[in-house]
């Protein structure tokens, strides 16, 4: 469906596609010019919508609330902070 370029220089993106991409208000459309065409790319807004369960088929082990989380928890840490940091001299 075609749309008219408006005075302003703006173009409409048809609701169908929107609805198809999942676009809504507040989303960044970065474009690029190829060849003798516009290219659009869409980046949507920060969020603070939760990401639990995205991984939920990825993780094959489970770790209860409690004491067993907190010493997950301080492994996982102390890990990162050795693949960061490097291993500390305890010697000091």
């Amino acid at each position: 469906m075609p749309n008219l370029v408006g005075t302003k220089g703006q173009v409409v993106i048809s609701k169908e596609i929107r609805d198809q991409l999942g676009i809504g208000p507040g989303w960044m459309a970065l474009q690029r010019l190829v060849d003798d065409h516009v290219e659009i790319y869409f980046v949507s807004p920060e969020h603070d919508d939760s990401l639990m369960g995205s991984l939920a088929s990825h993780i094959h082990i489970a770790v209860e609330p409690g004491s067993e989380w907190d010493k997950a928890r301080e492994t996982a840490w102390a890990q990162g902070a050795t693949d960061q940091a490097g291993p500390m001299d305890r010697g000091l």
